[in-house]
């Protein structure tokens, strides 16, 4: 595996295991850092980014852990900054990033407040919806990490509510539902100038799943390329021919690099660190501008 010395030194990662994008429970994912690090182990990942939501917090302990089991794992420093285009919620992810940069930590401070409140009135929407108590509950599912929309649908499958996670989205607390609200995020502007000023390449995750047609994703990719954006995730567990072959062709149309990543969150059958993650050919991996 791959010493973080050599992986400064070393820009070709074509025969590792890459995994440029996961959660842990300081965001919205399930495992502690901790257990994280040691699955990305079980799993053989070579290069591990955490990129928690408006979080770096669990950067440090996944750091200690491996110091202190001697892992041969080389760690990223990420965050997955949460903005607002064009009424939709646009993530992007900030990779090899300074975690103690100021204008970063101020901007993750405006971002946690801005969770917060909409965290709050989300839970007076669902308390309205016959669900007392679920911002408390949501709260302390969340722990000391960021407060998402997944600790609410977690509340409501746990309470028997809906049958899965993906249905409280649907009914309850996705865009269009009784107990939808809209985010008050960054712009992607934003984001992207505090990345690059924290050291760090800006990537679009998962454009796939922005549920845009082709037209309005391009104009979104339009709008990340003027900005400044670096690169476009093109590979995640779940996508067809068709949808690599779509967003390899925006990477070399604009002049993106490509990245790729699980989205761990939790472990799945049908995602996982690692699985089916391979760098499609010409494209021009991320990491090669680090």
């Amino acid at each position: 595996m791959l010493s973080t010395t050599d992986f400064q030194n070393d820009k070709d990662l074509s025969n590792l295991r890459v995994d440029l994008h996961s959660h842990t429970n300081c965001s919205d994912g399930a495992l502690t850092p901790q257990e994280l690090i040691e699955r990305a182990v079980n799993f053989q990942i070579d290069v591990l980014a955490i990129t928690d939501h408006d979080t770096v917090s669990g950067l440090d302990s996944a750091k200690q852990t491996i110091l202190d089991k001697n892992i041969p794992l080389t760690l990223i420093d990420g965050i997955e900054i949460s903005t607002e285009w064009q009424g939709f919620e646009i993530h992007i992810v900030g990779l090899n990033i300074d975690p103690n940069n100021e204008a970063l930590l101020s901007l993750i401070e405006q971002q946690q407040q801005r969770r917060e409140t909409r965290a709050i009135t989300m839970g007076e929407k669902l308390t309205k919806c016959g669900f007392p108590d679920i911002y408390q509950q949501a709260k302390a599912l969340a722990g000391a990490g960021s407060i998402t929309r997944a600790h609410f649908a977690r509340v409501l499958l746990q309470q028997g509510a809906v049958s899965k996670m993906q249905a409280a989205f649907d009914k309850y607390i996705g865009k269009g539902n009784r107990a939808y609200v809209k985010p008050n995020w960054c712009s992607i502007e934003e984001a992207v100038a505090i990345i690059h000023a924290a050291g760090g390449v800006a990537v679009m995750a998962h454009p796939i799943r922005y549920d845009l047609s082709t037209k309005w994703l391009r104009r979104l990719i339009v709008h990340f390329k003027a900005v400044a954006g670096d690169g476009l995730e093109v590979v995640l567990p779940q996508m067809n021919d068709a949808q690599r072959k779509l967003m390899l062709s925006f990477c070399l149309e604009y002049e993106l690099h490509a990245s790729m990543g699980s989205d761990f969150h939790q472990p799945s059958r049908w995602s996982d660190l690692g699985r089916n993650l391979r760098m499609p050919e010409h494209a021009k991996p991320i990491w090669q501008i680090w």
